[in-house]
């Protein structure tokens, strides 16, 4: 099985969200679709590569954010072969996503459709829900299911177990080509920090040649990139845990992250067009306002 890249140029932005192809003899599986702003794109990925609509048989989703799902809907008229494959929680939100775009409305605001444009459900009988542990044939290979919370309570990453690339969704963080830094994606509503490094656990045990995150590209510094994230998940949640015990409100947070996450990213040798390229992959005020949620939600827990 041959994996190729196609940048779907989120905002006319490069490396920003990517699917990944999937490509055996005659036949081809897709890990991502984007958002259905990016359709253009991955059928012209698609086409590059010498890929029919008709010879797609799979798709993998990662999880049901508008980044990663969002043109699903739509592309089930135009991959007439493909099944989708998503985990059991998300499943019912593919099938009706009215639950989905209310959630995402409230953080997108009217920003939502020049970001997302429009969602179609993907009927039931086009989907397979997935626990985690499955092995589902994709392409001319297969596909092993991972259950890893942490960004997301059905968030799954899927092995290809004979190159040994681990299609990472979000769980492995944010990264951008050329860069070494890796920025946790911490959105709202369902960040967990202990579920998530315990995905990263199951991660390094799963011992990948390579991580492929949807933001953006592959790496096969696995250990490394895998340690870094950890300790920024931790750090950046003690960050944010501290400055709401002092009072300090959103705003004021997100800036002071910023400054932070900012300063780290020069350290780490990136320079000013990488820094509009990790906030569009993953904003400040979007990541705080997820990290926020936690600290809440944890102090709830032990109220």
């Amino acid at each position: 099985m041959r994996i190729e890249t196609i940048d779907l140029d989120f905002m006319e932005t490069p490396h920003t969200i990517a699917s990944f192809l999937l490509l055996g003899e005659g036949r081809a599986a897709l890990v991502e679709t984007g958002p259905t702003t990016c359709m253009e794109s991955l059928l012209g990925g698609l086409k590059e590569h010498g890929v029919s609509p008709e010879e797609v048989g799979e798709v993998f989703l990662t999880h049901i954010h508008l980044d990663h799902a969002g043109a699903s809907g739509h592309l089930v008229d135009v991959l007439p072969n493909a099944t989708f494959y998503v985990h059991e929680v998300g499943y019912p939100h593919m099938a009706d996503p009215s639950k989905l775009l209310r959630s995402a409305s409230r953080i997108y605001g009217e920003n939502m459709d020049v970001l997302w444009g429009k969602v179609r459900p993907v009927p039931g009988e086009r989907m397979v829900a997935l626990k985690g542990g499955e092995r589902v044939p994709a392409a001319d290979g297969v596909l092993e299911a991972h259950y890893t919370p942490g960004h997301a309570y059905h968030h799954l990453a899927y092995l290809e177990p004979d190159s040994g690339a681990l299609f990472a969704g979000d769980v492995g963080g944010i990264r951008l080509p050329g860069c070494t830094y890796v920025r946790p994606p911490t959105p709202p509503p369902e960040v967990d920090i202990e579920a998530w490094l315990q995905s990263l656990d199951l991660i390094r045990a799963l011992s990948p040649a390579s991580l492929w995150p949807t933001h953006f590209g592959s790496y096969g510094d696995v250990e490394r990139h895998l340690d870094e994230l950890e300790r920024r998940l931790e750090d950046w949640s003690s960050f944010v845990e501290e400055r709401m015990q002092r009072g300090l409100d959103r705003e004021r947070i997100a800036a002071e992250l910023e400054e932070r996450g900012n300063a780290e990213l020069r350290a780490a040798g990136a320079g000013e067009e990488d820094l509009a390229s990790y906030e569009l992959a993953g904003a400040y005020w979007m990541l705080v306002d997820g990290l926020m949620r936690y600290v809440e939600r944890r102090r709830g827990r032990s109220g």
